[in-house]
C-alpha cells in the first residue's frame, strides 16, 4: 500500500472527482472548456496529494499539497460559472462547494504539518 492511500484527504478527493466526473457525463451542455478545466482541476487535487505524499523533503510535500489545495480553489470557481450559467442546481452547487471546503481545509492542516 502507499502512504497516500492511508490519507483521509486522498480518499475524499478521490470520491470527489468520482462525482464531479459523472456530473459531467450527465450534463454534456456545459462548455466544453468549462468541462475540460474542472476535470483536469479535479483529477489534480488527487494526483498532486498522491505526488506530495512520495516526496522526502518537507518542502516539496509542502509544495504539492499546495498546488493540490490551489486545484481544489479552481474547482469551486468553475462551478461558480457552471452555477452562473444556470446548469447546476444551488443545492447541488452547495454539495460540491462543502466538499472541497472540507478537503481545502484538511490540506491546509497537511501544509501547516510541512513546516
Amino acid at each position: 500500500m502507499f502512504d497516500f492511500e492511508n490519507l483521509e484527504v486522498y480518499q475524499k478527493a478521490k470520491s470527489s472527482n468520482k462525482e464531479i466526473l459523472a456530473f459531467l457525463r450527465v450534463n454534456k451542455g456545459i462548455d466544453s472548456y468549462i468541462r475540460d478545466q474542472l476535470k483536469r482541476a479535479s483529477v489534480s487535487v488527487v494526483i498532486n496529494i498522491a505526488e506530495g505524499s512520495g516526496k522526502f523533503s518537507k518542502a516539496d510535500k509542502r509544495n504539492f499539497y499546495t498546488i493540490s489545495r490551489g486545484s481544489v480553489y479552481e474547482c469551486v470557481s468553475l462551478f461558480e460559472i457552471i452555477l452562473d450559467e444556470n446548469q447546476i442546481k444551488l443545492d447541488q452547487f452547495e454539495y460540491y462547494k462543502q466538499n472541497f471546503e472540507a478537503i481545502s481545509k484538511m490540506l491546509f492542516g497537511l501544509i501547516n504539518s510541512q513546516r
